[in-house]
């Protein structure tokens, strides 16, 4: 019993030792067989065919990671609407899950509010 158990665990081992060993040869092969000629225009930082000019530093406004942030809040929201529409439709279950779900939409209702009211939904 306990050798059928350790028996499919070892293919599963050996299964990941080949796909290691795989991966290691081939980024060996490839470092072996490339040519390496450096050259000053090799060394240069590409930049959609333009040369850089400038520092590599930018400003990047804190507005649009907030506007990602908000995105990410809704599309959440959104991922568990879904299940929860299938389980309320389940009989025994509707009070109950119509309640949390007023919950949880409600808690996103104050943070979005929370930040209407700072003006972070404001785009100038």
């Amino acid at each position: 019993m306990a050798s059928d158990y350790f028996q499919s665990y070892s293919v599963v081992g050996l299964l990941a030792v080949v796909g290691v060993l795989f991966v290691a040869v081939a980024f060996g092969a490839g470092r072996l067989l490339r040519p390496v000629v450096p050259t000053p225009e090799k060394l240069m930082t590409y930049e959609c065919g333009v040369d850089p000019v400038g520092e590599g530093w930018a400003h990047t406004q804190v507005r649009y990671y907030v506007y990602a942030f908000l995105y990410v809040i809704f599309a959440v929201d959104s991922i568990f609407l879904f299940p929860w529409a299938t389980v309320f439709a389940a009989p025994g279950y509707g009070a109950t899950t119509l309640v949390e779900m007023f919950i949880f939409l409600g808690f996103l209702a104050v943070g979005l509010l929370y930040a209407y009211r700072k003006g972070v939904l404001a785009w100038t």
